[in-house]
């Protein structure tokens, strides 16, 4: 196997390990969004006096835009340029001696 073909077999597995990611992302999205409406009705038909939906709603919520943040927002692009050059750096080490 050739340095080219290790590269994209590289890159073809970070592809795909990115599209897991998003398609982790979109399900907890969609059970976030169909979930949350039945607790607003199970919260109404049974004591509306009390409205504890707002606990669930925000506080998956919160780890819904946590979510999206570490897959849209600084975590991806961040990790890999600190990976490529944290690996320069050793790479520069090992060859100063």
């Amino acid at each position: 196997m050739t340095e080219e073909d290790k590269k994209r077999l590289n890159s073809f597995q970070r592809a795909q390990e990115r599209v897991e990611e998003m398609k982790n992302f979109y399900t907890h999205l969609i059970a976030y969004v169909m979930i949350n409406p039945f607790l607003i009705l199970v919260n109404y038909f049974t004591y509306w006096d009390f409205q504890w939906f707002w606990f669930p709603l925000f506080g998956w919520g919160l780890g819904l835009a946590a979510h999206a943040l570490t897959l849209y927002g600084f975590g991806s692009q961040w990790e890999e340029r600190k990976i490529r050059r944290l690996m320069e750096e050793d790479k520069d080490e090992s060859t100063k001696y």
